[in-house]
């Protein structure tokens, strides 16, 4: 099911995670602007939901493959 991570080097995925992690740079990081209004409680409208998760989708493949290879 997650063969397709087997071919992606961890030198490109970890590259493209901080990158996707730290854009925009100014004012703030959208992760972390994201994460305030989660704890804020005022993440609600979809598009933010969805920022939150497309900035963070390279993140979860990082750790999918780390898992799958530590097997």
């Amino acid at each position: 099911m997650l063969k397709f991570l087997d071919k992606i080097p961890y030198s490109i995925l970890i590259v493209f995670t901080i990158m996707m992690l730290a854009v925009p740079m100014r004012p703030m990081s959208h992760v972390i602007e994201k994460i305030i209004m989660l704890t804020n409680g005022t993440l609600t409208r979809p598009i933010d939901i969805f920022d939150l998760l497309f900035h963070l989708f390279p993140l979860m493949l990082l750790v999918l493959k780390f898992i799958k290879d530590r097997k």
